[in-house]
């Protein structure tokens, strides 16, 4: 009796607290109407200043303007229909602003699917050095079809292109092979890998460049052949898909709670069922429209008509990509919404792959390089990084495992922005792939970085630098600390059970009444893809439209910014807008608090989610205990130059703060003239370092004191206190630093006789 009054008393609490959440929503989303509109009607004063002496005259030109600007507004959708059509015909190729050619199809393997990997041809002018890291840049299949990386120019291709690397493209073909699986897909990325592998024998390990879902299929990638892999960059990957809280006052994410409204993952077993056993990406990019149904439905068409003389080619560029559907398998769109949407299971390593076998992040051991923006709405930030956490259970075991992970927050752009805006491509992804050759030399750990304008042009315009921070640290960032991820765990269950309900009693019913037909039918009329043929020439209503809009052209007359009714309809524009706004806000408010409703309301009257304890991420074990991390410790006195070095690095590391791009270039540099260091292999390196990094981090003292026994040979320890003199003298190095030089230097000269003496009487017993 008493616990069903306690369950009771906490239900009321939770409601109370949902309530008063909703309320705080509720009144940020019409304060932010009353703020856009208080700043639109302020800009009335230069409308009333800007009233002519004939204000006719001014009415008869914005009237000209005004239709010439819709005559010609109606022509681009004429022609954005047009392309449409065409683009259709043409299989829907990839667009890529680059030549390129197919190296691996893999429709022809033993498993086939639908995807092929290619290389760019370099651009005339631009040289490639084969001997360089070759790049592979996967793109997401989320209803578009591929060539957001290389959409432009200034993008992801081009940017690893000007630094003289090749560059391989994962593409996709819009119908699905029959029968392909997800595990297919990555099956057959490993091989593209391996392909890639093979034409570059005399190159460092490839890249792999994951946008958005082509992010996650990278780790998988990685996780399955880590012995591959160079590094890992992933732009907007959601990972973690039952983060949502960032930081307080900042919204939630909208899209997270989709899943446990519509009921999980049954849904997209009937949108599969109307498609005849094929899912319709055009539903996931409509998805992604309704988070900003201002930009969907006014705004977007409101920025061409309102510059129609300079904005028709870069939305007609855009739409063409933007409306190129693609198909997927049931078995494919099932394993995504089961696996990452609703179970949230791959960082917590419950993802099946090869029979008996499940992904394990942990077994990357190649740096891994995160990209994510607070603007971006569909992947936010701890979408991107909470994954770390689930993974690891601190810091110690990051640098126990050898991982270097580090990550890249920007501020405002979408997430679109992340893979296809220019200036992204020539700030953000340019200091990316120019440290990736660098990032290698990081110890061990997490790390953050950051860009800082300087006086340069063109690749020096930014000095990047890598400030080391503690996952513990990290946790805190969330603003709940990821308690309101609790109730994604029951939206799991009640999937589960939705789905086996409607294969019981729908499925049979839906499958009889479909067939391919009647599927391309529905894909056909679907409303993004009726807004595109219906404004065609395939429609006759369209046909005078470009013979009227060849005329308006000829005899264009824009009327000046200035113009009072100009002004007017901004102002207009703006409070649309603002209306639009408020209808996703309070929706958005709406939607979180209907989830919370429903799901908290179920853990508190006893329901309890599908996680495992053992997949908890603070029941992972302690570090020291990790077999690797016991073995290490125990053989601290031993070792030699190349040990004893990357020791040092890390005892005086620890103080470095943040780590600027140069400093690594200069230790690059330092290791290719070391004659021992430079013969020393990437995976041999990457061990050295995290041997270091954790002992450094659990046995300071006992590290420090066991450097003598790896330096008994006079002349390396000779050359070690060479190199830190010279250390001591670097721009930049700090006071902890010069202490601990000391500390480093004192210990090794206290030795200094004893370990001649023993070398000598090793020298000895050699020759007898």
């Amino acid at each position: 009796m008493e616990n069903r009054q306690d369950k009771t008393a906490d239900l009321f609490n939770l409601m109370g607290k949902i309530g008063r959440l909703y309320m705080i929503r509720a009144l940020e989303a019409q304060k932010n109407l009353f703020s856009h509109m208080q700043k639109t009607a302020m800009d009335q004063k230069p409308v009333e200043g800007a009233v002519s002496d004939n204000p006719w005259q001014a009415w008869a030109s914005y009237a000209t303007d005004f239709s010439q600007r819709s005559a010609l507004f109606w022509d681009v959708l004429r022609e954005r229909g047009n392309n449409y059509i065409e683009h259709k015909k043409e299989g829907t190729p990839p667009l890529l602003a680059f030549k390129w050619e197919i190296i691996s199809d893999g429709r022809t393997f033993q498993r086939p699917v639908n995807y092929a990997l290619i290389r760019i041809i370099p651009p005339e002018g631009v040289k490639i050095d084969d001997k360089k890291r070759p790049f592979i840049i996967v793109d997401p299949r989320a209803g578009h079809g591929p060539g957001i990386g290389g959409f432009k120019k200034d993008s992801e291709v081009g940017v690893a292109l000007q630094f003289g690397y090749p560059v391989y493209f994962v593409i996709f073909f819009p119908e699905p092979e029959p029968g392909q699986t997800i595990l297919d897909v990555s099956a057959a990325e490993a091989k593209f890998l391996e392909t890639v592998v093979k034409r570059h024998p005399d190159s460092p390990k490839p890249t792999i460049y994951g946008n958005c879902q082509g992010g996650w299929a990278s780790m998988m990638i990685a996780a399955n052949d880590p012995d591959k892999v160079g590094s890992i960059v992933i732009n907007g990957a959601p990972m973690s898909y039952w983060s949502g809280s960032w930081s307080e006052g900042e919204g939630e994410n909208p899209m997270r709670y989709s899943g446990g409204l519509l009921g999980g993952s049954w849904l997209s077993l009937f949108a599969s069922d109307m498609g005849n056993g094929k899912f319709d990406g055009a539903y996931l990019v409509e998805n992604f429209e309704n988070l900003n149904p201002a930009n969907t439905f006014w705004n977007k068409y409101h920025n061409v008509w309102k510059n129609i003389d300079t904005e028709r080619e870069r939305f007609l560029e855009f739409e063409k990509w933007w409306g190129g559907y693609f198909l997927m398998n049931e078995e494919e769109i099932r394993w995504i919404v089961d696996n990452l949407f609703v179970g949230n299971k791959l960082a917590r390593g419950d993802v099946k792959a090869a029979p008996g076998t499940y992904i394990d992040l942990k077994a990357i051991r190649s740096p891994i390089v995160i990209f994510s923006s607070k603007g971006d709405n569909i992947t936010p930030p701890q979408q991107a990084i909470n994954w770390i956490a689930d993974v690891y259970s601190s810091t110690a075991e990051i640098k126990a495992n050898g991982q270097v992970i580090v990550g890249l927050v920007q501020e405002d752009v979408g997430h679109l922005g992340i893979f296809v805006s220019g200036k992204i491509a020539q700030k953000e992804h340019t200091e990316i792939i120019e440290a990736l050759d660098y990032i290698e030399r990081l110890r061990p750990g997490l790390y953050v970085m950051e860009l800082q304008e300087t006086s340069g042009k063109g690749k020096d315009k930014y000095l990047s630098s890598f400030r080391e921070v503690r996952l513990e640290d990290m946790r805190t960032l969330n603003r709940l600390e990821r308690r309101d991820e609790k109730a994604f765990e029951v939206v799991a269950e009640v999937s589960q059970l939705n789905e086996k309900a409607y294969s019981l009693f729908g499925r049979p019913i839906v499958k009889s009444m479909v067939n391919e037909k009647t599927a391309e039918l529905g894909r056909n009329l679907h409303p993004l893809r009726v807004q595109r043929w219906f404004f065609s020439d395939l429609n006759p209503i369209m046909w005078p439209v470009g013979v009227m809009a060849s005329k308006v052209a000829a005899d264009r007359k824009p009327v000046t910014d200035d113009n009072p009714f100009r002004r007017l309809e901004e102002m207009g524009s703006e409070m649309i807008t603002a209306s639009w706004n408020l209808y996703r806000d309070m929706r958005d408010a709406a939607s979180e608090s209907a989830f919370f409703r429903i799901y908290g309301s179920m853990i508190a009257l006893g329901a309890s989610g599908d996680v495992k304890p053992g997949l908890q991420p603070m029941q992972q074990p302690d570090p020291r205990e990790l077999p690797f991390v016991k073995e290490a410790l125990a053989q601290i006195e031993k070792g030699g130059y190349p040990e004893a070095l990357a020791r040092i690095g890390a005892l005086t590391g620890q103080f470095a703060g943040a780590i600027p791009l140069e400093r690594l270039q200069m230790t690059e540099e330092f290791i290719r003239s070391d004659k021992v260091l430079s013969k020393i292999s990437e995976d041999e390196a990457r061990r050295l370092r995290s041997e270091a990094g954790f002992m450094v981090l659990m046995e300071p003292e006992r590290t420090l004191n066991s450097l003598p026994a790896l330096l008994s040979r006079k002349e390396d320890r000779e050359h070690i206190l060479a190199v830190l003199e010279w250390w001591r003298k670097l721009e930049g190095i700090k006071k902890e630093q010069l202490d601990m030089i000391d500390r480093i230097t004192a210990v090794l000269s206290e030795n200094k006789a004893g370990a001649g003496a023993g070398n000598s009487s090793r020298k000895k017993t050699q020759k007898k």
